[in-house]
């Protein structure tokens, strides 16, 4: 609690053109009462007629915002005063008053305040002089108010405009992404159901139209994919981590070899074990694996360094091609953001497979971190927790 208190002076120290009688005077007019922390003296909305002065304690004034906001606009100590629009002129309260500690207060009704001011000139003086300041503090922070308000509006607008974009921007890569695969796939259906092709032809047609089909069902699982994230948890076990990134890295090395590139896993003979959703795991360091591979255009060696420090598991996947600008490092996990074109090299893509690694890592309380030089490569090293070895005889062997 504050020093003890004198209400003539705290008074006198509200309003200091009062003197001490006529501090006396309103003292003797109101009501003293202490109340304790946490006591509403003040209901925003309401219609109330008391003036308080505050001799001792603390409160804080609140206001709703967009009507679920609630949003504190000042703190309150002794000397401070609240309520005085509503003895002026019958007005709802413009804000909540609070206390924080136990407060004693000087409450005065709006009858007896009335019959002050009518009766003392000096009185009245002082009191309007207050109040006037007051009105004009209040008129500043609602145009500071204003001016917050008038930020967010924008701030909300750009971000919105920004989605629209974004939104706009996916459903043209989208309608392409599907489209190429599509219209390829069945040019070659239709010139196998004529019959001009044979044997090596025809054989080589059907790899063709499987392969076009698989790059749809990838796009159309990876989005699948990410809704299912947001509606289904995954399947948590103790699990051998090297195993499944060895099983990405299997998954994935035809394709890589497709595109030159040699992928080369280094990992311990020891479990470590993670507590995990493999499929979502595997899913996870798959995409980074394309991801290298497709910014390896001119083929390469891609590394897959698995290791654990005391408390962590480390993936690391390194590739040495064309780098990320650095402009572009901070957007690389926002869904649906990709890069056209680094160089003079194009690519092609929707922006899911990093976006779909981080949820992944996160997801399983782990953290994914990248460097990278442009024209030189990147590294994606991902940790995970490791459990405790008590756990290893659950895990089957790889």
């Amino acid at each position: 609690m504050d020093s003890p208190f004198s209400p003539i002076e705290v008074m006198q120290k509200a309003f200091p053109g009062l003197g001490p009688n006529e501090a006396a005077r309103i003292v003797q007019n109101g009501t003293l009462m202490t109340v304790s922390e946490n006591t509403v003296l003040c209901h925003e909305g309401k219609y109330e007629t008391t003036f308080y002065l505050i001799l001792q304690g603390s409160a804080l004034v609140t206001k709703v915002i967009n009507e679920t906001e609630t949003r504190i606009l000042k703190h309150l100590s002794a000397g401070d005063f609240f309520g005085e629009m509503a003895i002026i002129h019958n007005a709802p309260r413009a804000a909540t008053v609070s206390t924080l500690t136990p407060t004693t207060v000087l409450a005065l009704e709006k009858e007896a305040f009335s019959d002050i001011l009518e009766t003392s000139s000096s009185i009245s003086l002082a009191m309007v002089r207050e109040v006037s300041s007051r009105l004009r503090q209040n008129d500043e922070m609602a145009i500071e108010d204003l001016r917050l308000k008038a930020s967010e509006l924008a701030s909300a607008y750009n971000q919105l405009a920004e989605l629209e974009i974004a939104r706009n921007e996916f459903l043209t890569i989208l309608a392409h992404e599907l489209r190429t695969p599509l219209m390829a796939a069945n040019g070659y259906l239709q010139i196998a159901q004529s019959g001009m092709l044979k044997d090596d032809e025809l054989k080589s047609a059907i790899d063709t139209i499987s392969h076009h089909v698989q790059d749809i069902t990838s796009l159309v699982n990876n989005l699948l994919f990410l809704q299912e994230m947001k509606l289904i948890l995954p399947d948590f076990q103790n699990v051998d981590l090297a195993g499944i990134v060895s099983n990405a890295c299997e998954a994935y090395r035809q394709t890589a070899l497709k595109n030159g590139c040699e992928i080369k896993l280094t990992a311990p003979e020891e479990k470590l074990i993670v507590r995990a959703s493999s499929k979502s795991l595997e899913r996870a360091f798959s995409a980074i694996l394309d991801n290298a591979v497709k910014f390896s255009p001119d083929g390469g060696l891609v590394q897959v360094e698995v290791d654990r420090d005391e408390t962590n598991c480390r993936v690391r996947i390194i590739d040495h091609g064309v780098g990320i600008p650095a402009e572009a490092l901070p957007h690389i996990y926002d869904r649906f953001f990709h890069t056209d074109q680094i160089g003079d090299k194009l690519f092609r893509g929707i922006g899911l497979g990093l976006s779909i690694a981080r949820e992944v890592i996160q997801q399983h309380g782990g953290k994914i971190e990248v460097s990278s030089v442009e024209g030189a490569g990147s590294q994606f090293t991902i940790h995970l927790p490791i459990l405790t070895e008590n756990n290893v005889a659950n895990v089957p062997d790889r």
